[in-house]
């Protein structure tokens, strides 16, 4: 698959599972703006069988190659970006793999009976990324007592391998090309902001500001019955020029590590 073809399939079950991505993206449409994506997210456990490199398989492939590494200590998570040489208008992919190892032995085992209750070809496929959640039936339950830990291992055990967030290209827009034109717009059409933080991550001084919407309820059947719980998100970037002029690439570990924060439950 091409770069374009990939972006294309996440987006269809990106904007399917989340509606009001796509209202935001119709938003901006309708008012004369061009939309390009800065960057999309995935999430993963550290286990060999689905880590970060088996779910940048594709990537690589479609000729991406591995520019930047991240840690976070708080969320105990590890991470890595990746970019098209050559390309410089096309989306970058970030991958974060939970540090298992430092958690309790209630999540280190749940994650494992997850993941062995699944046909083990299936972490072969490279279309691993599109394939969404591959075990079986989340429990309300196990995702509320994973929330105590990390509300990342929760949103994954429900989810698992899909895009968690496009990102809209401030850079890209015209009429909307500051971060703060870009919130104002959106919490006037209704949109509730990721405010951990404050609304606003990063600085033109650190070449790259970031915010995003939080993710919006949706219904999910669990063992125990339909509950609604966090979904995706959408996010919003703006970056700066480096010394020689081309604009940043990389990202900011302490604002991404609020904007992880995205997907965490919250009451209506």
């Amino acid at each position: 698959m091409t770069a374009n073809q990939i972006f294309d399939k996440l987006w269809i079950e990106y904007t399917k599972l989340n509606p009001s991505v796509q209202q935001v993206y119709n938003l901006f449409i309708n008012e004369g703006e061009v939309v390009e994506n800065d960057h999309i997210a995935f999430r993963t456990f550290d286990d060999e069988r689905i880590n970060i490199d088996v779910l940048s398989k594709l990537f690589i492939k479609a000729g991406y190659i591995e520019k930047g590494t991240y840690h976070f200590e708080a969320k105990k998570l590890f991470a890595k970006h990746f970019e098209l040489p050559g390309n410089k208008n096309a989306p970058r992919v970030f991958i974060s793999q939970l540090k298992t190892k430092e958690f309790s032995t209630y999540l280190q085992q749940t994650v494992t009976t997850a993941l062995e209750s699944v046909n083990q070809e299936v972490y072969n496929s490279d279309n691993l990324i599109f394939k969404g959640r591959v075990w079986e039936k989340p429990s309300i339950k196990t995702y509320n007592k994973l929330r105590e830990e990390s509300e990342y291992a929760a949103w994954l055990y429900v989810y698992g391998f899909m895009a968690n967030h496009f990102t809209v290209s401030i850079n890209s827009l015209k009429k909307y090309d500051s971060i703060q034109k870009v919130n104002e717009l959106l919490k006037s059409s209704g949109f509730r902001m990721n405010d951990s933080g404050g609304e606003i991550k990063g600085s033109p001084k650190e070449l790259l500001e970031q915010s995003s919407i939080k993710s919006e309820m949706i219904k999910i059947e669990f063992d125990e019955g339909i509950f609604e719980i966090p979904g995706c998100y959408y996010e919003f970037a703006r970056r700066y020029p480096e010394a020689n002029g081309e604009l940043y690439s990389g990202f900011i570990a302490k604002s991404a590590d609020k904007i992880f924060e995205s997907t965490d439950f919250y009451n209506k």
